[in-house]
């Protein structure tokens, strides 16, 4: 299935492209085919969330494991975003790309599409009131937490818990046969994405003001750019490499069809399900790893977003004229790394936690206009980072909790999914 689907993914977007190039705005009217799609993969991701959260607790057995994988994992994350937002910081002040932007006429205040977000609410958020209302709006830290919660103590209960966990056992598979099902459509729900929200841009009018302002911002998207791409083909492959003893190459293959969707779709959380299904089916990645490193990291690893928050509010701070001290740029790093993990896996997400970093360092919340055309597209580089992030992940910490050996092969993976 991977690589037939890879193949009429990358036809579809070529084929939305040339949509948009022969008609234009007309191209818009197909994106309720996108819209389609991306709420059929959005209505698996809170059952496949708890199931695959849960099963994959009471597969490890032995819960002294979880505590193992659950700190390697959460420092494994927390790491790696800060190494983005390193990378990020350098880039910034070596290019300098906000000198000479012209500011005039910005606001200096929020837009009203933003609201200030505080650590206090990222750590309440943690927690629902009401399970059940979380899983209406959503709200996927809290499924994760009760979940984690659910799995051990449900793995403490030893046999008397045995039929419950193979209830959520086979449940879960009928969540994957699910995902396969809903992934038949990806290219036709991709093509209408791609080819909807370029369409739209144009009968707004909006083509015109991005092509625009990317002239006069140009410097901060490349550098914005080239730091994604030090991140993801350098600093991530690394560590696949040194540490998860994984083929860069071959783990790349593998999960292609998650990096293009989650390109397409600009939103990690409906992403989740086309990144697990790669994981496991194309990487041979151990399941009971995948199930829990994956959720969470979709939830709490956004490298990408990291560093372009960091990046960001460094490229305000210069087009501004404001000259930070050291003190204030460490606290930038540290800012964009702990309020990424409390962005929402959705389109956009970024502009909410920017304003945890721009009050920060007490820079302009009117800077954030400067972004704003040029975020919706910076914004697919990122998420794409974000879930290449969270697919390195599960490869790495499945050697470090030792769950499955370094080189499986096809045959191993089979028959360990079976089990």
């Amino acid at each position: 299935m991977g690589r037939k689907l890879l193949i009429a993914i990358v036809a579809s977007i070529v084929a939305a492209v040339a949509t948009v190039l022969i008609f234009e705005g007309g191209a818009a009217n197909v994106y309720f085919i996108g819209r389609f799609f991306l709420g059929a993969l959005q209505m698996l991701i809170v059952p496949l969330v708890m199931l695959s959260v849960t099963s994959g607790i009471t597969e490890l057995g032995d819960v002294r494991k979880l505590g193992r994988l659950g700190a390697g994992t959460v420092i494994f994350y927390f790491g790696t975003m800060l190494a983005a937002v390193l990378v990020g910081l350098i880039l910034v002040e070596l290019l300098s790309p906000g000198l000479g932007v012209d500011t005039a006429g910005l606001a200096l205040k929020a837009s009203k599409a933003v609201k200030d977000v505080g650590f206090s609410e990222v750590l309440l958020n943690a927690v629902g009131h009401n399970i059940v209302a979380s899983m209406a709006n959503m709200d996927i830290l809290p499924v994760i937490v009760f979940s984690l919660m659910f799995g051990i103590v449900l793995s403490t209960l030893g046999e008397r818990g045995q039929p419950l966990v193979q209830v959520i056992d086979i449940a879960n598979d009928v969540m994957m046969g699910m995902v396969h099902v809903v992934m038949w459509l990806a290219p036709l729900g991709i093509f209408g994405l791609v080819a909807g929200r370029f369409g739209k841009a144009i009968a707004a009018g909006g083509m015109a003001a991005f092509i625009a302002q990317i002239s006069a911002i140009g410097s901060f998207v490349v550098a914005v750019l080239v730091g994604l791409a030090i991140h993801a083909l350098i600093t991530l492959p690394l560590l696949l490499k040194l540490i998860g003893k994984h083929d860069v190459l071959g783990y790349v293959r593998g999960v292609s069809p998650a990096l293009l969707t989650a390109f397409s779709t600009a939103s990690s959380s409906a992403t989740l399900p086309v990144t697990i299904d790669a994981v496991i089916e194309n990487n041979k990645v151990d399941r009971r790893a995948a199930r829990f490193v994956l959720p969470l990291g979709a939830t709490v690893n956004m490298d990408g977003s990291a560093l372009y928050e960091a990046m960001a509010a460094m490229f305000i701070a210069q087009a501004a004229g404001i000259s930070l001290t050291w003190g204030q740029r460490a606290m930038v790093a540290l800012v964009s790394t702990l309020s990424a993990v409390g962005a929402a896996g959705i389109p956009e997400a970024g502009l909410v936690t920017m304003v945890m970093v721009l009050k920060a360092v007490k820079l302009p919340l009117g800077g954030l206009e400067l972004l704003l055309p040029v975020d919706w597209f910076l914004d697919r580089f990122r998420t794409a980072v974000n879930v290449w992030g969270d697919a390195v992940g599960a490869g790495v910490m499945e050697r470090w909790a030792d769950h499955a050996p370094a080189s499986q092969t096809p045959s191993d993976g089979d028959e360990a999914a079976e089990k």
